[in-house]
């Protein structure tokens, strides 16, 4: 009898806070700001006795019309969803988020699928970007010491072009997007993570660490070491570094935003001043040396007059052939930089000849990452067949860097 009433109390208390759960509500206000806004992926910031949710339901106001919605697993869990309809600036809406049980489950629009080589982020049929996570020795005719793992590549355009290359002849250390220090002292000597001919250091995928999936977005977080090899017999941890990518639900163009942080493993490590090196994009081989491939930046600069400058963000773009007539079309890789990065707007290497280009902090001095210090980087890239402007490409930028503001409206405002 003591057994049952157990039970029965047991099952009250997990309806009632099944219930209590149901019931939790906000409302918030999203202002535009300064600008319109249309395709914009929007944070809000859960309450804490919303973090337990199993799902959310999040409602437009003003027409009841629901709109997907994810959570964003963290220490402090957000909402994550994409404000499809534009808002003009100086506008603002209103939306109810509900915390709910589980919703019935579904096909991801957003996937993450890992091959045992790489993972996938694909939004419904179109692959996005694949990262390499398993070794690729170095095609034949390469020194087999640029074997690698730890890249992004291929990335793709909406209409399925890869943008990005990998082991290109004349670079072949550089892998569609890349991440590594060139000059470095470590221990009161030279180690260059950049460059694997020098012998000195290695980065090199470790683990992945999560995937996710869903209707508004799919991420994955991975790690990476960055190691020094000066002695081959006892190689040291210098960084290790984690890549959080998150791709959204656009399909007329790719939206992903990428961070790294790099944990100093070692007592410290200088990064010395240098003409490059740091967060770093390849393009096709075939644009080497092509005229008609464009390197711009936020400030109207191309690549022989923008190298070392300060922009918001670089566009490069160039042809590539079509699927269908054969007839060359452009592609573009928009990046732009947070402006919470170190020693934003970060200067940047533009090749003059080559398709490719670097974040490069360490172009205006250097700097050192001292032991157990974390050193994080922001970025967001947006990928679309043809070529947007330069206005196209600001708003791109102030949606990433100014995004717009999220109320929550106190009970008496509802």
């Amino acid at each position: 009898m003591v057994e049952r009433r157990h039970l029965v109390l047991t099952c009250l208390f997990l309806i009632a806070c099944s219930s209590a759960l149901a019931s939790q509500t906000i409302v918030f206000e999203v202002e535009a700001g300064r600008q319109d806004r249309g395709n914009t992926p929007i944070f809000v910031s859960l309450p804490q006795p919303m973090w337990r949710a199993d799902d959310l339901r999040l409602t437009r106001i003003d027409n009841n019309a629901e709109v997907a919605v994810q959570i964003l697993s963290s220490e402090e869990p957000q909402a994550v969803w994409i404000l499809r309809d534009r808002l003009l600036a100086g506008q603002t809406r209103q939306y109810r988020l509900e915390a709910t049980d589980t919703m019935p489950k579904t096909t991801p629009l957003v996937t993450c699928a890992d091959n045992g080589e790489k993972l996938l982020l694909s939004v419904g049929e179109k692959p996005i970007l694949k990262y390499q996570h398993a070794v690729k020795e170095a095609p034949d005719g390469i020194d087999p010491v640029y074997r690698r793992s730890g890249y992004i590549h291929p990335v793709f355009t909406p209409s399925g072009r890869a943008i990005t290359d990998d082991f290109p002849p004349d670079e072949p250390h550089q892998h569609g997007v890349f991440f590594a220090w060139v000059n470095t002292t470590v221990a009161g000597h030279n180690v260059n993570f950049w460059d694997p001919k020098a012998r000195t250091g290695q980065v090199g995928h470790s683990a992945i660490e999560k995937i996710g999936e869903g209707d508004v977005f799919a991420d994955f977080r991975v790690a990476l070491l960055h190691l020094d090899i000066t002695n081959m017999d006892a190689s040291q941890p210098v960084f290790n570094e984690t890549w959080t990518v998150r791709a959204y639900n656009l399909d007329r163009q790719f939206l992903i935003d990428f961070e790294s942080v790099q944990t100093c493993v070692a007592d410290s490590c200088t990064v010395n001043m240098h003409y490059y090196g740091g967060m770093a994009f390849r393009g096709l081989r075939s644009w080497f040396d092509d005229q008609s491939v464009a390197l711009v930046t936020s400030e109207g600069r191309d690549q022989r007059t923008g190298n070392e400058s300060r922009p918001k963000w670089v566009r490069m773009s160039g042809p590539v052939d079509s699927d269908t007539g054969g007839n060359d079309k452009l592609a573009t890789l928009l990046v732009m930089g947070h402006p919470s990065n170190f020693r934003a707007d970060q200067p940047v290497r533009l090749h003059p000849d080559k398709p490719y280009f670097c974040f490069a902090p360490m172009i205006i001095g250097p700097f050192t990452i001292a032991g157990q210090q974390s050193y994080i980087s922001r970025y967001r890239f947006s990928i679309f067949d043809g070529e947007n402007n330069a206005d196209t490409n600001q708003r791109a930028w102030t949606d990433y860097a100014e995004p717009p503001t999220v109320r929550i409206l106190p009970t008496d405002d509802r």
